[in-house]
């Protein structure tokens, strides 16, 4: 993706922030060297809004605001795995419900905080996890066999029920240099 980044809008372009590996959608790039450590400063004084869609497992009906700390435990056998803890960093992330697909919700999740896998681990945290999650709420051995490329695509519809995570960077909402942007995707990632 950088490489088309660097193609179409030049060599000094780079990306501003990072999505999951699995997460489809939208990531935000800045044109110069500038721009991009404008925009980066911009995520970090949460001046930049973004909107994930998730679909998740169970039937959420009311809007809820999830704010658990988040820590990285490096003792853990699965090292990019964090945690729900009381002596964690803050972390809060308002999810919405929308609609009710079989025995699954989609929701739009709105972090508010920035911290690793935090939409994840926060929806995992209250039971409905994302569909697809191939870490959170799966056996470590079969999370570490993912995370090595190890996952076959048979055990992992077995052990995980689902292809990819069931997240999507839906929309991004900032003003840059006196103009206010709302990018929305308009890919449907609920396709198959």
């Amino acid at each position: 993706m950088l490489d088309d980044i660097k193609y179409y809008l030049g060599d000094d372009a780079n990306l501003a922030h990072r999505i999951d590996k699995e997460t489809s959608g939208l990531v935000l790039a800045g044109k110069t060297k500038q721009d991009e450590i404008n925009l980066k400063k911009m995520f970090e004084q949460k001046q930049i809004q973004k909107y994930y869609f998730a679909l998740v497992k169970g039937h959420l009906k009311d809007t809820i605001t999830i704010d658990k700390p988040i820590i990285t435990n490096k003792d853990m056998n699965i090292k990019v795995k964090v945690l729900i803890d009381d002596n964690g960093k803050k972390a809060i992330t308002e999810i919405t419900p929308i609609k009710t697909i079989g025995e699954n919700t989609l929701v739009i999740a709105k972090p508010l905080t920035g911290r690793q896998h935090q939409i994840r681990v926060h929806l995992y945290s209250i039971g409905h996890p994302i569909v697809g999650e191939p870490i959170y709420g799966v056996d470590d051995v079969i999370a570490d066999k993912y995370l090595k490329g190890a996952l076959s695509d048979e055990e992992r519809m077995k052990h995980i029920g689902h292809n990819r995570l069931m997240l999507h960077a839906q929309k991004i909402e900032f003003e840059y240099k006196n103009l206010k942007y709302s990018i929305v995707s308009k890919e449907n990632f609920l396709k198959e």
